[in-house]
């Protein structure tokens, strides 16, 4: 198969499923007037990283294999003297999706990973932050099946945030929801 001519699913469901219902729903003139999903932020504070340098660079790793695209390190602002911290010392890591690998990210978390999670009724949808914007907390890094159990030395979450073009809360739900993600008391 050639990666020139690659759609990913949700990409062309994106198109062809919920374009169509969101104009409907909302009334749009003009199918650029629908709400899309531009990109995919994933960050991830390392607790201990003051004392211990490597763990940045393993939570780096951990991001790196969970999105597939290379994770940087994120840099303190300040000096912080209650914590040890000083300016410019690594604290934690982040990638950024887009394209592809965003839309092949949110299938993967979707459809594998989040039915991992032990107990799972569905993710909260009260994380908007009134912008059009959801983020999702993970707590367990090992919900992904790309990390290796027996190499995490320590369980910890992170945060990732779906950055979308929509206006009200309302429309960026109707987004996402299209797009598979599993919100709780939604009806079909």
């Amino acid at each position: 198969m050639s990666t020139v001519n690659y759609k990913p699913r949700l990409a062309e469901k994106y198109k062809k499923e919920v374009v169509p219902t969101l104009m409907k729903k909302f009334g749009y003139k003009t199918i650029m007037q629908a709400p899309k999903l531009t990109k995919v932020c994933i960050n991830r504070g390392v607790n201990g990283a003051v004392a211990d340098k490597k763990l940045v660079d393993v939570a780096i790793d951990e991001l790196s294999s969970i999105s597939g695209q290379k994770a940087v390190a994120t840099y303190s602002k300040k000096d912080i003297s209650n914590f040890k911290l000083r300016k410019n010392m690594p604290i934690g890591a982040k990638v950024t999706l887009r394209g592809v690998q965003m839309y092949e990210f949110l299938d993967r978390l979707v459809s594998v990973s989040l039915p991992r999670v032990r107990d799972f009724k569905g993710i909260n949808d009260k994380s908007f932050d009134g912008r059009g914007n959801y983020t999702l907390g993970v707590t367990e890094q090992i919900i992904f099946p790309e990390i290796n159990i027996d190499k995490v030395n320590k369980i910890t979450g992170f945060d990732i945030t779906f950055v979308t073009t929509a206006n009200t809360n309302e429309e960026a739900f109707e987004l996402l929801k299209e797009l598979g993600m599993p919100f709780k008391n939604v009806k079909k």
